[in-house]
């Protein structure tokens, strides 16, 4: 007689992470996410700056960051093309890879020879690395993750790679420039990228298993093109995953300028405000996912997303421009605005569930919004030379009304939901048994 092996025991540890999205295979890849965040956005209070230090014009340094925002956007798009392929994890490799090779290159050969050609190249080449490393685990959450905490699933994703692009990338940099200088302050940016990544390599197995073929790889590329025809749906998600930040990286390019020579804040006051709704944004990622399977993922993407950007993009303009210099309010106003974005993080469990037999095509359209986003976001920002800072917040903020109205049509009908829930729990059951 052959005896079963008894089925391995759950720990209480265990079923409080997977009660709360975490899928146990793939819990240290929220860690790993947050470190290799922290390394990513090392730089980004401080490059632009540095480089004008170094002499390089005001079009050397848009250009280069327009470059790394159209090639951001594409690559975004491609890791969740790839994902179904070639497996996440291969995904997520291929992005560590690039993004150290290249960085070296940036630092070595570009920066610190002052060569602007192979900085723009290099710089251009690693954009590919992030959001092929967070990007293709958001697919790999969305794919092993049930239905039901679907929404709290992401929240995390978000909540953890935030915190590291935003939160602690900005405080460590802050802490060590005065240090190491700016030139070893980006150096210091290898050592996190390298820990995140080697945390995948040895402590995330990937869920596919078929190998990488060409066949393969195409198909999954293709399919992430044609789900919009399929399942037009997915379409309209990624439309208003474009809008979700669209005001955020508008301004970051005017609001500043805006907000310290024309209000009258000071730097530190300014940068205050912008902090703290930076943090209040991380805060919400983690909020609107348990919100969103609380009292439905619709009315939060909609309500607390759409119209509560609405009013706080306007009310970020108005208020300080009536009030003058007050701080206490903008503050308040700031962490509503930062609370607002981050309602709409749902939308990363929404869409997927709306192609289940397509997940990582769907989260790749979503991808391509968010890449999108960023270089949407600086070109309305220019409409402040023809239309003034009044009417560009106008424009910024009725894109939100559109958003609201077109995430009702996300909804999905009985034959969706029904169809989402059984393939989602298949392949929770099939990532848990790897």
């Amino acid at each position: 007689m052959v005896s079963t092996p008894a089925p391995v025991s759950e720990g209480r540890f265990a079923r409080l992470l997977r009660t709360q999205g975490i899928s146990r295979p793939i819990a240290w890849g929220f860690v790993a996410v947050t470190i290799f965040m922290v390394g990513d956005g090392i730089e980004a209070g401080f490059l632009s700056p540095y480089l004008d230090e170094l002499g390089f014009s005001n079009g050397d340094i848009a250009l280069l960051f327009s470059v790394y925002g159209i090639v951001v956007a594409v690559a975004a798009w491609l890791s969740g093309a790839l994902a179904e392929a070639w497996g996440p994890k291969r995904v997520m490799m291929l992005g560590f890879g690039i993004w150290f090779v290249f960085e070296i290159v940036f630092l070595l050969l570009g920066v610190m020879q002052q060569n602007f050609a192979v900085m723009l190249l290099a710089f251009g080449i690693r954009g590919l690395g992030y959001p092929m490393f967070s990007y293709g685990f958001l697919v790999w959450v969305t794919m092993g993750t049930p239905e039901p905490v679907m929404g709290r699933a992401v929240g995390w994703y978000w909540f953890f790679s935030t915190l590291g692009l935003g939160v602690i990338s900005s405080y460590f940099a802050g802490a060590v420039i005065g240090t190491l200088g700016e030139l070893g302050t980006l150096w210091t940016s290898l050592a996190f990228v390298t820990v995140g990544g080697l945390m995948v390599a040895f402590l995330l197995r990937n869920p596919v298993r078929e190998p990488v073929t060409l066949s393969n790889s195409v198909r999954g590329v293709v399919s992430s093109i044609t789900i919009v025809g399929s399942r037009p749906k997915v379409g309209i998600g990624g439309v208003v995953r474009i809008i979700n930040t669209l005001s955020f990286y508008a301004f970051v390019v005017f609001l500043s300028t805006y907000m310290v020579r024309e209000i009258g804040f000071t730097q530190g006051q300014w940068q205050v405000i912008w902090g703290t709704m930076l943090a209040a944004n991380v805060a919400a990622n983690l909020i609107s996912g348990y919100l969103s399977d609380w009292i439905g993922r619709i009315n939060v993407i909609a309500w607390a997303g759409g119209i509560g950007c609405f009013a706080t993009v306007l009310a970020l303009f108005y208020v300080p421009t009536a009030l003058g210099p007050a701080f206490g309010v903008t503050l308040v106003i700031g962490i509503f605005y930062g609370l607002a974005l981050g309602m709409f993080v749902p939308l990363s469990a929404v869409v997927p569930l709306l192609a289940p037999r397509n997940k990582a095509a769907a989260v790749a359209i979503l991808n391509l919004g968010a890449g999108l986003s960023q270089f949407a976001g600086p070109v309305i920002a220019g409409l402040v030379t023809p239309l003034g800072v009044q009417g560009t917040v106008w424009i910024i903020a009725s894109f939100y009304l559109v958003g609201f109205v077109l995430t009702f049509f996300l909804r999905q009908n009985d034959a969706e939901r029904d169809e989402a829930r059984a393939i989602s729990d298949e392949e929770a059951a099939l990532v848990a048994a790897v």
